[in-house]
């Protein structure tokens, strides 16, 4: 479909940079002075259950509100802030109107961020009860949110009855006797050996090594066995019956050290089991590898992958809007992935993040930054296609880098310290620090606030079908260091049309003519006062704005 539209569009692109289009009637989006309105006054599309196409929220509901003033985030907290994710009303623009919500851990583990699990089928006592849980879920489908939840199988805690049960048997056989599962079924769901390896630690008060590979706190599972399969399948379907829409699944390149194909085995075997317990449930992996490798595991038929390759202080993005990379690398390297994770499962739905919660936040990555570079990355990743994430409080800009617990910090409500708004006070070793940018209550007040920018963006991504759900086309002939200029193609037989995207990703102002396939401004970012400009057919783009235009009528 590229390749014909390119041939019936290759006779006017010939000429568009010495004959530009003319604008005449084009624009109910362009006022009479010709500036390109933000996407304020566009309506987002209501997704149904089944659509993968999302704006999904990152919560570490640790650190994301607090209702009962422990200083602990809680399921409570999460849900008397859903009207600030989405209040379920496409007409207003108070709310962040993302339509996906990803839950990091919440079962019971003896540790702040919760990736050790005790008990995979309940709450852990900090966050709340199961009652909790499922008010939330049934609140978030009344605003049309779905609900997904970390799935940790790669490991449990220690404290979990299976590695307890196993243990102890261990302690308790004399030390020349051979182990055997049929006398402890739990020994065989973990790696033990009597012998030290690389990834091994002892097991206290016997002569027997476990494999943990993140932490002796964290024994792996033995994912080979058909007891464990057994017990991950009542897992998740314990999940789907709670109403989650789908799973998060933690670390899926380490399910088999060393072996890529065996943890895409695996990951094929997991994704057989949700889909057939519900078909329209969703997967997003955690494969934090290069692209070439972690594109290997769309094999498995998951449906979504988190795209490193993009995200990060040394991602695409960043390194885009810092200008070590020419802008028109965002579209060529975005139409090499859609081509690449295609060739492995033509029905994947990309996973583009920016930042996550094993990242340093953004906001540190651009030195002497007054926000404007802060903004358009986050509008970069949002023009991304697939189902995009965005981690809590970037949206605001929060700070947080070095030790984990720096990068999982209170989400910033307002100001006053903990127990202000539902502030949490964070994690026990986190570090004290100040942020760079105001509070949420804030920047709801400040029309040239990180937060009024994200809004906009988010809006402009629902609001436009095709840019989530379409094919990219880079124009490379009108792109270069400082402009990155793409087509979004729609699917063929959709009910929405292409769009043109236009970015100026540098300090100074940009003019570009325009393509005669594309005379409708819909709508523009821009991260300072002046706007977006449309006159005789030439586009103007201040520094680092995003315009989005649609094919003709």
């Amino acid at each position: 479909m590229k390749r014909a539209f390119l041939k019936q569009t290759a006779g006017c692109l010939a000429g568009i940079l010495t004959a530009a289009a003319v604008l005449a009637g084009c624009g109910r989006s362009v006022r009479s002075d010709g500036t390109v309105p933000s996407p304020t006054a566009l309506t987002p599309v209501q997704t149904d259950a089944s659509d993968d196409y999302r704006t999904s929220y990152e919560i570490f509901v640790y650190s994301f509100c607090d209702s009962d003033g422990d200083g602990i985030g809680d399921l409570p907290g999460v849900l008397s802030k859903l009207d600030y994710i989405n209040d379920g009303d496409p007409a207003t623009v108070n709310d962040l109107d993302c339509d996906q919500i990803w839950l990091m851990p919440v079962c019971p583990s003896p540790t702040y961020h919760k990736y050790d699990v005790t008990d995979y089928c309940a709450i852990d006592p900090v966050y709340g009860t199961m009652e909790d849980f499922d008010a939330l879920v049934e609140a978030c489908h009344a605003r049309g949110i779905r609900v997904i939840v970390d799935l940790v199988v790669n490991h449990t805690s220690v404290e979990h009855p299976w590695f307890q049960t196993a243990a102890a048997y261990l302690r308790e056989l004399p030390p020349d006797w051979e182990a055997s599962e049929d006398y402890c079924p739990e020994f065989g769901y973990y790696h033990f050996s009597r012998e030290a390896q690389n990834g091994y630690a002892p097991l206290a008060g016997t002569n027997w090594y476990y494999e943990a590979r993140f932490w002796e706190g964290m024994p792996d599972l033995n994912l080979d066995s058909n007891a464990v399969r057994s017990e991950l399948a009542e897992v998740t379907e314990f999940w789907l019956r709670h109403g989650v829409d789908g799973f998060r699944l933690d670390a899926v390149t380490s399910y088999y050290t060393g072996d890529r194909n065996a943890s895409v085995a695996f990951l094929s075997w997991l994704t057989s089991a949700v889909k057939t317990q519900s078909p329209e449930a969703t997967l997003v992996g955690e494969a934090w590898a290069a692209q070439d490798e972690y594109a290997r595991y769309y094999e498995s038929g998951i449906d979504s992958l988190f795209d490193f390759a993009f995200a990060g202080q040394d991602g695409i993005i960043a390194s885009v809007v810092k200008g070590n990379r020419p802008a028109a690398d965002f579209a060529a390297m975005m139409e090499s992935e859609e081509q690449l994770y295609a060739s492995y499962n033509p029905s994947y739905v990309n996973a583009p993040f920016y930042t996550n919660h094993d990242m340093a936040r953004s906001t540190g990555y651009y030195a002497y930054d007054d926000g404007s570079r802060t903004k358009l990355a986050g509008a970069l990743n949002l023009l991304m296609t697939g189902n995009a994430f965005i981690y809590y409080g970037e949206e605001i800009g929060m700070k947080g880098s070095g030790k984990d617990e720096n990068k999982r910090a209170p989400m910033f409500w307002t100001d006053g310290g903990a127990g202000a708004d539902g502030n949490c006070s964070g994690p026990p070793e986190m570090d004290r620090f100040d942020m760079k940018f105001p509070s949420l209550a804030a920047q709801q007040e400040d029309p040239a606030s990180v937060w009024q920018y994200y809004r906009d963006a988010v809006r402009m991504r629902r609001s436009i079908p095709v840019l989530a759900r379409g094919t990219t086309v880079p124009h490379p002939e009108l792109s270069g260091d400082a402009l990155c200029v793409f087509e979004r193609q729609a699917p063929e037989g959709a009910a929405y049309k292409n769009a043109l995207v236009v970015i100026n990703t540098g300090e100074e102002p940009q003019d570009l003519p325009l393509m005669e396939t594309y005379k409708e401004p819909l709508c523009a970012l821009v991260t300072g006062e002046e706007r977006v400009t449309v006159q005789q057919g030439t586009v103007h783009l201040p520094a680092f704005a995003v315009a989005v235009f649609s094919a003709e009528e």
